[in-house]
């Protein structure tokens, strides 16, 4: 792995702070204002989405299941279709997690096809433990896509390692893996990009939690990582900042393991899904900063929020998550507010329980794709 100095101000990323949003693409969202005192209260976002549509299979040809991180691309690129969905699988076809290795595109027509099959042996750099893909999923420009390992030898937490971010490029070839001290079980992800530099903000959550066996420990992260692309080169990391730390995260025999998820970055705060807590935080100044805000502002805790996990801020600025305890999506203002709730997954026992990862606004920003896990398909909230 490479480390050097990039060109590019922080400066120049920070106007766009307000452009990207949770696990949408870079730009996805634009700022917003807060209501005026004595305004009305805008419409909730999802009070204008009533249908949930089945969009295709996520199931490669190897069958990798279990399909966890989702991005809507946004332009063309080698393999990558603009307003195709990206998906990444945790399970292989034995089911067993943390051992997923496959990228799939799903169209809006609902046709599949396999952008990447990572092969664990066959990787430019180090990622301890091997490939297990996430819900850490991006697409920076110039179609570099990184997606993050949380890797197992046997689907079984007490197996889990590090793991890495692993980089590819347009045409689906791992270029490059990003691992050190600081990435610990890469979760989930989010970034802005501007003028060749990009800051990733991933959440980390095994910190402790293997050798805690199954009791909660307060040492989940959130990391900075500060990129740099020239060229057809692969991005270059240039800086790791511990931004967020002190999250609850545990292992689960279920879930493989539980801690800080979904992230979506706002007017240069960083929202966070405490997922143990069901509770929503801010940290502030989240591309300038140089320290730890810790576990960050609470924003809302309880109510409709029950094992928050993936997350996309909404063109205004409200905070969307589903849940892993049960089928809903929750719409919450930057101020707390819970604003509305809906059910988009009543399969299983509890219904919809578990069944719900990733999501990601379209690019018209009027619909929300989500990754069914019960299923193994993408569905729209339309």
């Amino acid at each position: 792995m490479r480390l050097r100095a990039c060109p590019s101000a922080l400066a120049a990323v920070a106007l766009t702070v307000g452009l990207t949003a949770g696990a949408t693409p870079a730009g996805a969202a634009t700022p917003g204002a807060a209501t005026p005192a004595g305004a009305a209260e805008p419409r909730p976002f999802l009070d204008r989405l009533n249908t949930v549509s089945l969009v295709g299979s996520t199931v490669p040809a190897n069958g990798d299941v279990n399909p966890y991180g989702t991005f809507t691309i946004r332009e063309n690129a080698g393999r990558l279709r603009r307003g195709n969905v990206l998906v990444s699988n945790f399970n292989d076809s034995a089911n067993l997690q943390g051992t997923g290795t496959t990228l799939v595109q799903v169209a809006p027509d609902g046709t599949l096809s396999t952008f990447a099959t990572i092969d664990p042996g066959a990787l430019p750099g180090p990622c301890p433990g091997g490939v297990g893909l996430t819900t850490a999923l991006t697409v920076l420009p110039g179609g570099w896509v990184v997606v993050g390992s949380l890797p197992t030898s046997d689907g079984t937490s007490a197996t889990a390692q590090a793991g890495c971010l692993l980089v590819l490029d347009k045409h689906g070839t791992v270029r490059e893996t990003i691992a050190n001290d600081a990435i610990n079980g890469p979760w989930d992800m989010t970034a802005v990009s501007s003028d060749g530099r990009s800051e990733l903000f991933v959440t980390n959550v095994l910190n402790g939690t293997v050798a805690g066996g199954g009791a909660e420990v307060d040492q989940g992260t959130v990391l900075r990582i500060s990129l740099c692309t020239e060229g057809d080169e692969p991005p270059v990391p240039m800086a790791f900042t511990e931004i967020g730390s002190g999250f609850p995260e545990r292992t689960d025999p279920a879930a493989l393991v539980v801690g800080p998820t979904g992230v979506g970055l706002h007017d240069g705060t960083l929202y966070v899904a405490d997922t143990v807590r069901s509770r929503i935080t801010a940290i502030p100044d989240a591309i300038t900063r140089t320290d730890s805000a810790g576990t960050g502002r609470l924003v809302t805790s309880g109510g409709n929020l029950n094992a928050p996990l993936g997350m996309a801020i909404t063109p205004r600025g409200d905070i969307l998550t589903v849940n892993g305890g049960d089928g809903n999506i929750v719409e919450t203002t930057r101020a707390g507010r819970q604003v509305a709730t809906k059910t988009i997954n009543s399969e299983g026992t509890p219904p919809g329980a578990g069944a719900l990862f990733g999501l990601a606004l379209d690019l018209d920003h009027d619909a929300v794709y989500f990754v069914n896990d019960a299923d193994n398909v993408l569905d729209v909230l339309h």
